[in-house]
């Protein structure tokens, strides 16, 4: 059986296990029909014209963890920004862990999503913003469907969230092969600041396939600065589908560090909603191996007087696949825009693979756009320069390539993520970095 029939079937038993008053019922039924009817998405379809998830839906996964893994602090410290004090959502095969977890009501709501379905305090935001910025698609029609578990954070009116929050969800490699459906929301209220960091990480060897959707509301004057570390085992792929709506004077930046993992695709689109409005969006890709790792991004103008930012880095060794696929869409009443788009890579070997596809849709005149990409090799002159002033070839190398990603890091706001980031790609170059980076 087909990995769709399998999970069209199983939704009836699935949503008889959920409680029935989270008030989710109707809008599961619909989605259910609406992923009958979309299913998984194929290369026929354009924004996939570069991805084929037909090497991840081929096996036969569970969909439903039998129970949670006993797992202990000393097993996942290694996977969390332990240098500072957060507030922490652990989830172990998709199954919230109380004993590993920090969560929050004090001036800032910080828990589960099944939490927040099932307290009325909380319906009203439910009902504002659950499911209202995920554009009809296959994916995230599946997982509103199973989707039964995730983080809920809402930071009320005027506040600043007095630490990071970090979500952090593991696989532990109980069953043979694993489908995980977290569900996100976040709403960020007006004059509000948070920062958050999220991470998917497998514990195992065994095949992990994660659908992932993450909503984020940040209303008027909202700061909003997001981290996304993806550095998962081969056996592990990821499809991220984050949403974001902002209204006037808002301002949220998302930066995607992607290492690991067998299939990565990140879909992000951003919607403004107001004038004055400052969207960000930044990445650093290094994979090897036959890794592939997509990014599709969206930033849709509607209102005058606003920003996007995008900037993206990559370097490909081995076999590996790259995919930048970036849209930027100014309206007609979205003048006086300031837009910009670079996608930068660099191919380290002979087999690796780049297919970049920057888009600017403007239909505004009095705007200031530029979008732009390059992909290429290491310059063999500045190589062997700094070979001559004694730095081994490998250093050298691994230092150009530091350099070639360092404007994406000068703009993280967390040092301990910086520092983190800092070790991975050392760790990816495969070489000790002699100096402070």
């Amino acid at each position: 059986m087909e990995l769709k029939d399998k999970l069209i079937s199983s939704f009836l038993a699935f949503e008889e296990s959920l409680d029935p008053d989270n008030g989710l019922d109707a809008l599961r039924n619909e989605a259910i029909k609406d992923f009958e009817k979309l299913g998984f998405p194929t290369k026929k379809d354009e924004n996939w014209k570069y991805t084929s998830l037909n090497s991840v839906l081929k096996h036969d996964y569970s969909f439903f963890p039998k129970k949670e893994d006993a797992i202990e602090y000393k097993d996942i410290k290694k996977y969390l920004i332990h240098d500072i004090d957060t507030y922490n959502l652990v989830f172990i095969d998709g199954i919230y862990s109380s004993h590993l977890s920090q969560t929050t009501h004090d001036k800032i709501d910080v828990c589960l999503m099944s939490s927040a379905l099932n307290k009325d305090k909380y319906r009203p935001v439910i009902e504002n913003y659950y499911n209202k910025v995920a554009p009809k698609s296959g994916l995230n029609a599946l997982n509103t469907a199973f989707a039964r578990e995730g983080a809920f954070i809402h930071i009320n009116k005027n506040q600043l969230a007095d630490k990071p929050i970090q979500i952090i969800n593991f696989a532990t490699g109980n069953e043979s092969a694993l489908l995980l459906q977290p569900r996100n929301l976040i709403v960020v209220d007006e004059n509000s600041h948070v920062q958050i960091i999220e991470r998917h990480q497998s514990l195992t060897e065994n095949p992990v396939l994660t659908n992932s959707v993450t909503e984020i509301f940040a209303d008027r004057r909202a700061f909003v600065d997001y981290y996304k570390i993806q550095n998962d085992k081969h056996s592990a792929s990821l499809i991220d589908n984050t949403f974001i709506n902002q209204k006037a004077e808002s301002n949220v930046s998302v930066h995607t560090f992607s290492f690991g993992g067998k299939l990565t695709r990140n879909n992000l689109n951003f919607y403004q909603s107001g004038e004055r409005i400052d969207s960000t969006m930044k990445g650093v890709t290094i994979i090897e191996d036959k890794q592939h790792v997509d990014h599709n991004t969206l930033v849709h103008h509607i209102e005058p007087n606003c920003e996007s930012h995008q900037d993206y880095k990559g370097i490909f060794g081995d076999s590996s696949t790259g995919v930048f696929n970036g849209k930027v869409v100014v309206e007609k009443e979205a003048q006086k825009t300031n837009a910009y788009q670079s996608n930068n890579n660099i191919l380290a070997d002979d087999k690796a693979t780049i297919n970049s596809k920057p888009q600017l849709e403007i239909f505004a005149d009095d705007v200031r756009c530029s979008h732009g990409c390059t992909i290429g090799q290491l310059d063999e002159e500045a190589l062997f320069y700094l070979q001559s002033r004694g730095i081994p070839r490998k250093e050298a190398r691994a230092l150009m390539m530091y350099a070639f990603a360092n404007n994406v890091l000068e703009s993280v706001k967390i040092p301990e993520v910086k520092k983190r980031i800092n070790k991975l790609i050392a760790s990816k170059l495969e070489v000790e970095m002699g100096f402070n980076l």
